[in-house]
């Protein structure tokens, strides 16, 4: 037997049990002492009487009393026949009390005819009505027509074989009365009646009460038997009361008495006594017992069908034993003979017609279920128990590819994929186990092998079951699955893969991690991480398109996956960034282990470095690697963080470098993430503060503009400029740092606008200039429209605010800034271009922007006095400002040198602390009203030189001395606070001088 067909027979499931085994002791021990009784005669004839006479009352009342309690408690369709059983048998114990009464009581014999004799005779209609009652009921009016028949074949042939033996010879009186001839035979007559109806209802009993039932008919054929041998002659002459004939009768009260209790009890306590109220769930049979009932149900529909035939049998014995005897055929033989054999004829007549209508309708059935089965798409198998289909649908050749002639017959294992049939065996085995009302049906899913024939030419296909129990054996009905369970797989690749390089994702890769840090190889020490950046890339995409950045991707991932192991994981995490799971080598040395990890971070650098080719042209980008190693106890999220880290690290050194993880860069972002939240608190809480920094005219030093700066006072008093507290964002990688650079510019503008709206009204009528950076000038956000109502709301006249674009991003839309621009210069606001110099995307904004103002960048003016080659840059620089009619201003101007340097270059204007550092509104009024600072004349060089703005000498460079720097310069300048106020002076501010853009100058605090 196979695996399979090994299960296909389910374990035995315990069903009802039997009735108590104590009433059936006691009914045994009371009938076997009466019956031990009769046989000795029970001591004496007077008790002989007694107990065969009244013994058999009592009895008789008791089946009558059981049977009526019984039909009380229990109200349904078989009620009516255990109360005829009680008048039934209440006429019997009043018969055996009248019979009692004249041979015990009065001590006389019973006249024939008596009370008793029709009491007697009573006893049989009241039955026949009851087993009529307990019969299954026919469904149609041709099944009661062959229930009456059967009935009477069975007791026409009983009459005809008893009228042979025995009333043929008490048919002619013998010198009886006639009541008495009539009684005589109709005694017989009635048990003939009574015995057919106990064999015809043998094989037609209800399937309800069955225990019960097959009791009371128990009970009613041996009453019937003893009754038979009460009315044979020889019996009859000698009989008398308290013999052991009685005994029988006496057996037969009693089991009647039991009958209705005979019920069958369910586990719990519950019994079957009321089915058409509670029908009881009987599981099918299975393994012996299944057996057993399967063939006892053949032999019982065998024998329910052969009893017409027997009945007409025995007739047939009855005739041949008068014909053998000699005997002249009696005229009721004949007739009764000749009515069993017409009723024989008509019975079979009719069964012939319902076979005939039973099979057409088979046959129609059969047609319609087969086309059902032969044309569905699914497989319909059947498996016998020993694992062997027997039958196999058509559609099995368009779905295996295999003819269903050729799988009967063939073990369902072997058709099995060997690593699915462990877990088919093992579901099976479950099913089989398991009640069918708690799980009728089953699903399965396996390979199954397919055929030459299937198109395609897969080996296995992926089948979905549905298992059904079938007499033992399994129904399968089957369907091919293969394109959703590749479509699945497809689906869950995709979900863990990246859709343009086919490389695991960020979800797969963390997991990968994951195992890596808890598998097996845990311990394994060496184990990195590494995060890879292209550098350049967005550049890729912006000059030659995304679908090149595509193709570019593609063949970065390609390489990646080529130079890592086979037992590493290349990731792509989205964008440009990628990641790569390096697993350790096992070994101990620390350094070895760094040195072979940032070999082979060194080598994918490269070979991500090289050109790319991409539609007939060479493209570059550089790889910036960060590497973290796996140290014990860490998980993926911290890990995967530090080569994050690490590769932003790589990113700010200069780009297309490897570097390694240490934990001081997680110290700096724990330190960014803290001024971060001060930041946060600062924008909510109003800390920042405006300053200006006057813009001086070099030819007379008048102040002609102001330069808006924001600044942060911290809780110790220091002012941070922008360059300071934007750095927490790290360079714009985080969103809500731009969202709070933006939300700064917002407030520096408007502030500006609003404190140079109030100098105007208080008779300082300068322009103010505010940076702002082209992207935040290009953002929907800030629209030409909501400054022309900013101007509007503070009222700041005409040409009163320049806008200072504060970069030239090459990748900035250069038409859409200078539609921009020239719709803010309609409003009357002007606009300098900053840091002019510092590249070529300057000139390139020169050529297109409408600009009317140039700020020389912070670098052209530190070295315009000790460089020749810097001090011609800038005149030529001054030169292309002059030939365009713009002003020049430049910034960054901190030693008297550089002013009379500019100047006489043809610079215009300048800032810087060479006039006057950033101040607050008191001071910047005070400066204003006294008009200017002095500025150093054609021949003042080597003396010192009064600023009217501080009112302290700065002194000239002298050829050999070392010039003074901006913190120098200041560090000369008196504290303007004490330690009391609250506010440090300028040495504090200066003691950690943090990084600041080219146009930004350090201040202390005011």
């Amino acid at each position: 037997m196979s695996a399979t067909g090994a299960v296909l027979t389910r374990p035995p499931v315990q069903a009802g049990g039997a009735p108590g085994v104590v009433p059936q002791v006691v009914l045994a021990v009371v009938c076997g002492g009466y019956a031990v009784g009769a046989a000795l005669g029970w001591g004496s004839p007077e008790l002989a009487l007694f107990m065969g006479d009244f013994g058999l009352s009592v009895a008789a009342f008791a089946a009558a009393v059981s049977c009526f309690l019984y039909s009380r408690r229990h109200h349904g369709r078989f009620r009516p026949a255990w109360l005829l059983f009680a008048a039934s048998s209440a006429m019997a114990g009043i018969g055996n009390g009248v019979w009692g009464w004249y041979e015990v009581v009065l001590r006389e014999p019973v006249p024939s005819p008596s009370l008793a004799d029709f009491c007697f005779l009573l006893f049989a209609p009241p039955a026949i009505v009851g087993l009529l009652v307990l019969a299954k009921r026919p469904v149609t009016k041709a099944g009661w027509v062959c229930l009456g028949l059967d009935a009477w074949l069975i007791g026409g042939s009983l009459l005809t074989l008893s009228w042979s033996l025995a009333l043929a010879h008490t048919a002619h009186f013998q010198g009886q009365s006639v009541p008495q001839g009539a009684l005589a035979l109709a005694y017989p007559l009635l048990d003939i009646v009574l015995v057919s109806m106990v064999l015809a209802l043998h094989f037609k009993r209800s399937s309800a009460h069955r225990s019960a039932i097959n009791t009371a008919i128990a009970a009613l054929a041996l009453t019937v038997l003893c009754d038979a041998l009460f009315s044979s002659p020889l019996l009859r002459e000698h009989y008398r009361s308290g013999q052991i004939l009685d005994a029988g009768w006496f057996a037969g009260s009693m089991l009647l008495t039991y009958a209705p209790w005979v019920a069958r009890r369910l586990p719990g306590g519950d019994t079957a006594a009321a089915p058409e109220r509670t029908a009881p769930r009987t599981p099918p049979a299975t393994g012996t017992s299944a057996a057993t009932a399967a063939a006892t149900r053949p032999i019982a529909g065998s024998l329910a069908a052969l009893t017409p035939y027997l009945a007409a049998a025995v007739c047939t014995l009855g005739i041949l034993y008068n014909v053998l005897d000699g005997r002249r055929i009696d005229r009721v033989v004949l007739f009764t003979g000749c009515t069993v054999v017409l009723a024989l004829v008509v019975r079979q007549g009719i069964m012939l017609l319902d076979n005939i209508t039973l099979t057409q309708e088979l046959a129609q059935k059969e047609n319609h279920f087969r086309s059902l089965v032969q044309g569905s798409s699914d497989v319909i198998m059947i498996a016998a128990p020993t694992g062997i289909l027997r039958y196999v649908s058509p559609a099995a050749a368009g779905v295996y590819g295999r003819d269903a002639e050729e799988l009967v017959g063939s073990e369902l294992a072997s058709l099995i994929h060997p690593e699915d049939l462990g877990r088919v065996v093992h579901e099976v085995r479950r099913f089989l186990a398991a009640r069918p009302e708690d799980e009728p049906t089953t699903r399965i899913e396996c390979r199954f092998r397919a055929g030459e024939h299937r198109p395609g030419g897969e080996k296995w296909l992926n089948v979905e079951s549905t298992v059904n129990r079938h007499h033992g054996g399994l129904i399968f009905n089957s369907r091919d699955v293969t394109e959703r369970v590749r479509l699945q797989a497809q689906l869950q690749h995709n979900a863990s893969h990246d859709a343009l390089t086919d490389l695991p994702n960020r979800a797969l890769f963390t997991e990968r991690v994951s195992q890596a840090l808890t598998g097996r190889r845990a311990t394994d020490p060496g184990t990195a991480v590494l995060y890879i950046d292209l550098d350049g890339f967005k550049q890729v995409n912006d000059t030659i398109g995304h679908q090149a950045g595509d193709e570019l991707l593609i063949q970065a991932a390609r390489r990646l996956a080529e130079s890592v192991r086979a037992g590493d994981t290349a990731a792509r995490l989205g964008g440009d960034e990628f990641a790569a799971l390096i697993m350790g080598d096992g070994s101990r040395d620390h350094a070895a282990r760094e040195h072979r990890i940032l070999e082979v971070a060194d080598r994918l650098r490269i070979r991500l470095s090289d050109p790319y080719k991409i539609d007939g042209r060479d493209v570059r980008v550089a790889a910036s690697i960060g590497v973290a190693f796996a140290e014990p106890g860490i998980t993926p999220g911290p890990l995967m963080r530090n080569a994050d880290l690490a590769m932003y690290r790589a990113k700010q050194a200069g780009k297309g470098c490897v570097k390694l993880y240490a934990p001081q860069m997680q110290a700096d972002v724990v330190h960014r993430a803290e001024l971060a939240t001060k930041l946060r608190t600062a924008l909510h809480d109003g800390e920042f503060a405006l300053l200006h920094q006057p813009v001086v005219e070099l030819a007379g030093g008048r102040i002609t503009a102001v330069a808006a700066l924001a600044r942060w006072r911290s809780a110790q008093g220091i002012l941070f400029t922008p360059a300071e507290f934007l750095r927490v964002g790290d360079r714009g990688r985080l969103k809500e740092d731009g969202d709070r650079s933006a939300e700064l510019g917002r407030w520096q503008l408007e502030e500006a606008v609003q404190q140079a709206a109030g100098r105007h009204r208080a008779g300082h009528p300068v322009p103010v200039a505010v940076r702002i950076s082209a992207h935040r000038l290009l953002d929907r956000a800030l629209p030409p429209k909501s400054i022309e109502a900013l101007l509007s709301r503070h009222g700041l006249p005409s040409g009163s605010l320049v806008l200072e674009l504060a970069d030239t991003d090459p990748r900035i839309p250069l038409e859409e800034l200078e539609r921009r621009l020239v719709a803010l210069r309609r409003l009357g606001v002007r606009i300098a271009l900053d840091g002019f110099g510092s590249g070529a995307a300057a000139v390139g904004a020169l050529r297109r922007l409408p600009v009317d103002v140039l700020r020389l960048d912070r670098d052209l003016v530190d070295g315009v006095v000790d460089s020749a080659r810097l001090h011609k840059i800038t005149s030529g620089l001054l030169r292309i400002a002059s030939d365009l009619g713009m002003q020049s201003v430049a910034d960054g101007v901190d030693l008297p040198e550089q002013i009379v340097a500019l100047r006489s270059m043809g610079c215009t204007h300048g800032q810087g602390m060479a006039f006057s550092g950033p101040l607050d509104e008191h001071r910047l009024r005070h400066a204003l009203t006294q008009g200017g600072y002095a500025v150093p004349g054609p021949g003042s060089e080597g003396r010192a030189v009064v600023l009217s703005g501080t009112g302290l000498p700065v002194r000239h460079v002298k050829k050999g001395r070392e010039p003074l720097s901006p913190g120098r310069v200041l560090g000369e300048l008196p504290r303007r606070f004490g330690p009391g106020d609250g506010r440090d002076g300028a040495e504090t501010a200066l003691a950690s001088p943090p990084l600041r853009p080219n146009s930004e100058t350090s201040v202390p605090p005011t």
